[in-house]
């Protein structure tokens, strides 16, 4: 076995469970995950509400520290909030579409991105979709022509969802500047799986959370917004936690937080914070480079076996524009997941397509298994 995957495999006890290939969707529960969700009850039983003010505010604290650095930030830039709608949301509040209406998408990203502005076209918002000619990828070409001097924001993905393809966000951002407009990236798919920074490729907005591939479960989303930025952004989706002086509480008069702070709406899920910090510390110690590593390594050895097969997934020429998330057409992916799961390998699937997913804890192995696995299922 992988000298990292022996390390860290007992660190994730559901790992037991299963062979499980979808982190894509969901991160596995860590050891450390769990006893900090313990802890958080345990302070909660303890400390009653002054846990806010002795503990928990400082946990908030350590979290936005801790994302920044996964992504070359700085602290007073990163907003926790509880999903990618809400922080979506917030930025959208902030815009005003009155002179620049477009905002630029692609057919490839996730659905949420489209739907926040769809949402919009009320307040004059009118969504651009870029195509794919291969369900792998957009050309940058076709973002090149798209933004133009009417254009407020691209708002697109790192990785696909669907295909792995990574993206080239420092040229978007690029290609958006150079008209006036704003970049936003969905990181959800890249952050701890690939290298991030957020500085070098000069994105506006950057977001994240817990779910996937930084191991911190579900209920919280991190938010980068580039320190120039935020004094210009006034978000009208806000509450108390956006206030400068929040303690205050004074209903009377309304003065927005000078950092990335005036993007948190509300109170935050603090288990989702114990959660996702104890996940992040997870891997700034292996290191983001050690994990696209082991990730790499994997994915193109699942991409190996399931060519001896006769399998075809579906995947960029260049391996160094795929991350972690492999995507192989079939005829029924859901009976195939459903086959899969009664023999205990956990998949997930797509419209058309299955999403297999390993990660630095599984192995080499374990890409056999699914297989094997994958030809009885669609020989049935």
């Amino acid at each position: 076995m992988n000298t990292l995957t022996q390390q860290w495999r007992p660190e994730f006890p559901g790992l037991a469970e299963s062979v499980y290939l979808n982190t894509c969707s969901l991160g596995q529960l860590s050891r450390r995950g769990a006893a900090a969700v313990n802890r958080f009850l345990d302070l909660w039983m303890r400390h009653g509400a002054s846990a806010w003010y002795e503990l928990w505010l400082g946990e908030l604290a350590d979290t936005r520290a801790r994302f920044a650095r996964l992504i070359n930030a700085q602290p007073h830039e990163v907003a926790i909030l509880p999903s990618v709608g809400v922080a979506l949301s917030v930025i959208a509040s902030s815009l005003d579409y009155r002179q620049r209406p477009d905002v630029i998408v692609t057919e490839m990203d996730f659905p949420t991105i489209p739907y926040q502005w769809m949402a919009r076209n009320r307040e004059g918002a009118q969504v651009r979709f870029l195509p794919t000619p291969d369900r792998v990828q957009v050309p940058l070409a076709a973002f090149a022509e798209a933004i133009t001097g009417r254009t407020a924001l691209v708002a697109t993905t790192h990785v696909f969802f669907t295909s792995g393809w990574v993206q080239d966000i420092a040229a978007i951002s690029r290609l958006a500047h150079e008209q006036g407009a704003l970049a936003l990236i969905d990181g959800y798919q890249a952050a701890g799986q690939i290298p991030v920074d957020v500085k070098a490729a000069d994105v506006d907005v950057y977001i994240s959370g817990g779910l996937k591939w930084l191991l911190g479960g579900p209920g919280i989303v991190l938010m980068y917004v580039k320190e120039a930025l935020i004094e210009q952004l006034r978000p009208t989706t806000t509450g108390w936690f956006a206030a400068k002086d929040m303690f205050k509480f004074n209903p009377d008069r309304f003065e927005m937080a000078e950092d990335a702070r005036r993007f948190e709406p509300g109170t935050p899920a603090m288990a989702a914070v114990y959660a996702a910090n104890a996940g992040m510390g997870i891997i700034e110690e292996i290191g983001v480079d050690a994990v696209h590593a082991r990730t790499q390594a994997l994915a193109a050895d699942l991409h190996a076996r399931l060519r001896r097969a006769g399998l075809e997934p579906r995947l960029p020429d260049d391996p160094a524009r795929h991350a972690g998330i492999t995507a192989l057409p079939v005829a029924d992916p859901p009976a195939v997941v459903k086959a899969l799961k009664a023999q205990k390998i956990i998949i997930d699937y797509r419209p058309g397509l299955l999403r297999l997913s390993p990660y630095f804890y599984n192995t080499e192995e374990e890409n056999q298994i699914l297989v094997d696995a994958l030809l009885a299922a669609l020989d049935q």
